[in-house]
């Protein structure tokens, strides 16, 4: 009973020692296998990161650097124009004036001013004269006009047998003078007869019945009208058809 408890026993403990050693076998074949796929996986995993690195960095280098063919971006134009301007400014800069060359413009303006101002004063006033010289020739006007109808009255009145005569042909001739002169000046005569009544320059007193002029035409002129240049010196006195 003993030895057979004894080959038992020795039986179990060779099969656990033969079992415990194709554990550690199994674990043993195992390890080498597992530590090179470690590695080979470390090993993978390094490699990549590596070439990022380098992608990286060439990806970095190659920003940096400009490429061929093409022109600088907006930062590097902009750092070269910012780099021109300051010099275009000082070329442009304008230098401050000295005190003489002020007061040389000051007093180029003040004498232009001033002879504008003369010119103006110039022209106004020979506007003025001739205004008053208008004036005063009206005045003049509107004086020798009554002389200039008598004149015509007693002309007028004359017969036709004493129109020959020496002292008729001189009165003729000092009234034909006197108008050549009023002429001139630019005295002229309103036209009235047969014309259309126009009471800017006709003056009617009277109305007529007429078989030669339709209604409204002046038919008779008592007294002759006289315009100075454009301006009515005397409205004509007129007898105007019904």
């Amino acid at each position: 009973m003993a030895k057979e408890e004894k080959e038992k026993i020795m039986k179990e403990a060779e099969s656990k020692g033969a079992d415990a050693l194709s554990e550690e076998e199994a674990k043993a074949g195992k390890e080498p296998d597992g530590g090179a796929d470690k590695e080979e996986s470390v090993s993978a995993e390094g490699e990549p990161q590596e070439a990022d690195e380098d992608g990286a960095q060439e990806e970095a280098d190659g920003e940096d650097a400009p490429e061929e063919g093409k022109e600088p971006e907006d930062g590097s134009g902009e750092a070269a124009e910012d780099g021109k301007e300051p010099k275009k400014e000082g070329f442009f800069k304008k230098k401050k004036k000295d005190k003489k060359d002020e007061q040389i413009e000051e007093l180029s303006d003040k004498l232009k001013r001033q002879m504008a101002e003369f010119d103006n004063f110039r022209k106004r006033t020979e506007k003025e004269k001739s205004q008053m010289f208008d004036m005063g020739a009206r005045t003049v006007i509107e004086k020798i006009l009554p002389v200039v109808d008598n004149f015509e009255r007693g002309l007028a009145a004359v017969e036709e047998s004493q129109k020959e005569d020496a002292f008729v042909s001189g009165m003729d001739k000092v009234y034909r003078q006197m108008m050549t002169e009023l002429e001139n000046l630019g005295v002229q005569a309103i036209e009235a007869v047969g014309e259309e009544f126009n009471p800017e320059y006709h003056n009617a007193v009277m109305q007529v019945e007429s078989e030669e002029y339709e209604s409204g035409t002046v038919a008779q002129e008592l007294q002759k009208g006289y315009m100075y240049k454009d301006a009515v010196v005397r409205h004509s006195m007129v007898a105007v058809v019904q």
